[in-house]
């Protein structure tokens, strides 16, 4: 039996993904590595490099019994019978496909070391978002080893969402196993069986299951665009996007997730997977299916535009030298990550503006300040958000933290300068409320209650 597992990569995939497989899997020895020594050692500390509810007690559970997390990348692909492959599939930036289509060089870099140090036969695992027929590369690479070694791929694309990662994990809607060997698809299949019923462990063939994960993300991000486009009619006609959304999602073929309007959404994966299905479309001469799709990354782009707007015509078209607190960074609560997170495009159009940004995060605060490290403009960063909102003209909620909701608005009001506003973008907060207590309030998709 196989007992080795490796992964390549110690990111928001690799790291929860591999914990809860050792957690659930004690006879397997799980060895998680990463060129980035830093990150390694702090999965080896008592503060991880990502946070995610319940993540440091599998890691606290797990780690040092059957789950390892080391800079040896040679050592353990010389060990490993099973190699996940979970590292950095960016958005190129440079080149053919800028923009758009998938950096895949750290992919190919990892196939070339799996070369390097293998020495014997081995199931490599792409756990990173890759675009379709991405194998048929991977294979070819791995197959000019020279030694005769053999490489069976499997595609094992990851649902996580980030916040509920550990949840997703250990009772996730399926698991999705692809590729063209049945002994390699059931080998992967037999180490979820662990804790997931088996009608939930689908296999398909390996270019269904790489599709699989870009549509996945783009019918998603799609329903939160669609919503977005609402929201702006929602708020010329005098409906209540939530009315709407209720309403419309007690339609069974519907459904009522991702219906919630707010400022755009974010992350690593969404726009990332959106461009490179649009950048497939494209090369496979398919122009009206691309620009379907672009036009969801479009939307989200216009809502955060359109939100940086309302603030300006409502605060006299003018916010130049006026203190605003930004209340929350993350691209969505329960995570520091703010990888591709609307707060970015807002907080630097506030600062075009001539604002001055006062940002409060209580996990995002070190991401924004890289985010933020070469903007230009007078930023300043809190974890308390008493002290980012003192003496402030307005205060924009972009990330949806519980905390936001049960903060003292009293308190805030009497701190800060009038007239007082809320521009809520998550429609996280009882508008009114606060409009009693005195702020001028501005939700997504529903009526402002001001003063004026």
């Amino acid at each position: 039996m196989l007992k080795n597992i490796v992964c390549i990569g110690a990111g928001y995939v690799g790291g929860p993904t591999m914990a809860v497989i050792a957690d659930r899997c004690p006879e397997y020895t799980v060895t998680v590595v990463d060129i980035n020594a830093a990150r390694i050692e702090a999965w080896n500390s008592g503060n991880l490099p990502i946070y995610e509810p319940g993540l440091e007690e599998v890691v606290r559970r797990c780690r040092g019994r059957n789950l390892f997390y080391s800079g040896d990348i040679a050592g353990a692909i010389r060990q490993a019978d099973v190699i996940f492959v979970s590292v950095n599939t960016p958005t190129k930036t440079f080149g053919t496909g800028a923009g758009k289509a998938a950096d895949l060089q750290y992919l190919e870099k990892t196939a070339r070391s799996i070369i390097k140090y293998a020495e014997s036969d081995k199931i490599v695992v792409e756990k990173s978002t890759l675009p379709v027929r991405t194998a048929q590369a991977l294979g070819r690479v791995l197959e000019a080893n020279g030694r005769g070694l053999k490489f069976r791929i499997v595609s094992n694309p990851e649902f996580l969402a980030e916040g509920t990662a550990i949840r997703d994990l250990n009772a996730p809607d399926r698991v999705l196993i692809g590729g063209l060997d049945a002994d390699a698809i059931e080998t992967v299949a037999s180490i979820y069986a662990h804790w997931v019923p088996r009608e939930k462990i689908i296999t398909t063939n390996l270019w269904s299951s790489e599709l699989t994960k870009l549509v996945s993300n783009a019918l998603l991000a799609q329903r939160v665009s669609s919503v977005n486009s609402i929201s702006a009619l929602c708020e010329k006609t005098g409906a209540d996007i939530d009315e709407v959304t209720a309403a419309a999602g007690l339609d069974s073929r519907i459904g009522k997730k991702f219906l919630k309007a707010g400022i755009g959404f974010g992350g690593s994966c969404f726009k990332k997977d959106i461009l490179n299905l649009v950048y497939l479309c494209g090369y496979y001469g398919l122009p009206e299916v691309a620009a379907y799709w672009e036009q969801v990354v479009k939307m989200n782009d216009f809502q955060a535009k359109r939100f940086v707007g309302k603030m300006l015509s409502s605060m006299f078209n003018t916010v130049a030298d006026k203190r605003i607190a930004v209340f929350g960074f993350a691209f969505k609560a329960d995570t520091g990550d703010t990888r591709e997170s609307p707060a970015i495009a807002v907080t630097r159009q506030l600062l075009e503006e001539h604002a001055l940004v006062r940002i409060c995060d209580p996990k995002a605060i070190e991401n924004a300040r890289l985010d933020l490290a070469e903007t230009e403009g007078d930023v300043s960063f809190f974890t308390d958000p008493y002290l980012a909102a003192e003496g402030t003209h307005a205060i924009a909620l972009l990330t949806d933290w519980q905390e936001f909701r049960n903060l003292d608005y009293r308190k805030l009001y009497d701190m800060m300068e009038k007239p007082a506003f809320i521009f809520d973008g998550r429609n996280l907060l009882d508008a009114g409320m606060l409009f009693d207590i005195g702020f001028n309030v501005y939700p997504i998709g529903k009526k402002e209650r001001t003063h004026f």
